[in-house]
């Protein structure tokens, strides 16, 4: 296995490039989804157990496993295995009773938000109700009028989201307090399987296929953007997020790898 590691990170270190520097990331058996925010880093792996990064380590997070995880300003929240929605409270998951959900997202301005089941409709969390919360309570959260298999908002530009046609969506703003939006715009592009938005704007997408592209041009008067970079990389991708300069990914080979723009110095 170390052997198969080995070639593998070597084929990374040749391959990628335009612009961004990849290595390897501290190693985590079976990762599946990954999230950063806020400075932290979380991780959910094959068998539905839950981790954070603190220094170069993953450590267990709470006793309870969660299939889908994430960290903002909202606070730490997951879904497990059979749809319930947890909030990480004083060193472990409560359950949040209420509606089931298969993915959620914490990184807005402290609302939440996320796809529900069956029919897959979006999803929002007041800000004041999700900061609030500490496992004693039925949740009621507010239907966003649309269908989403994956949905993620940054505290700036807009939330993101991919349909079951896996076309790609924003909304340009997004209440905190009372989780209204400006309506959604069709954004252009590869058919997308996940989306996540930076606590700066920055937009990553996934396609069906594993690869990774980046969203440039996006603006306060532009909050769609202008057109979608490729990111290389020598694997098949099944997970990103982006915080603080670095590109967090899960590759379909279940390896964590760490990514930084290249610096090139003014001529």
């Amino acid at each position: 296995m170390r052997a198969v590691v080995a070639l593998l990170l070597l084929l990374c270190s040749l391959a990628v490039s335009h612009g961004w520097n990849c290595r390897e990331g501290p190693r985590l058996y079976g990762a599946m989804q990954i999230d950063a925010g806020m400075g932290q880093v979380v991780v959910a792996d094959k068998y539905k157990r839950t981790y954070f990064l603190s220094g170069l380590s993953f450590y267990r997070l709470g006793r309870l496993g969660m299939k889908h995880v994430t960290v903002g300003a909202g606070g730490l929240w997951g879904s497990c295995h059979a749809n319930k929605v947890y909030k990480y409270v004083a060193g472990d998951f409560k359950l949040a009773k209420g509606l089931s959900m298969h993915q959620v997202d914490a990184g807005g301005d402290g609302q939440i938000v996320g796809v529900g089941t069956g029919k897959h409709n979006a999803y929002c969390l007041k800000e004041k109700t999700a900061l609030g919360f500490c496992g004693r309570r039925t949740l009621s959260l507010t239907y966003l009028s649309r269908q989403m298999k994956y949905y993620s908002c940054g505290p700036r530009m807009g939330c993101w989201g991919v349909d079951k046609r896996y076309r790609i969506w924003v909304t340009k703003n997004i209440s905190p307090t009372s989780c209204r939006t400006s309506g959604w715009t069709a954004v252009p592009g590869p058919r997308m399987k996940m989306i996540e938005v930076s606590s700066d704007g920055e937009v990553f997408g996934v396609t069906t296929t594993g690869k990774i592209y980046k969203r440039a041009g996006i603006t306060n008067g532009r909050r769609e953007g202008k057109r979608w970079v490729h990111v290389p990389m020598c694997m098949a991708v099944r997970h990103v997020s982006f915080d603080q300069c670095n590109l967090w990914v899960v590759t379909t080979s279940d390896l964590i790898m760490k990514c930084s723009r290249k610096f090139i110095s003014p001529a």
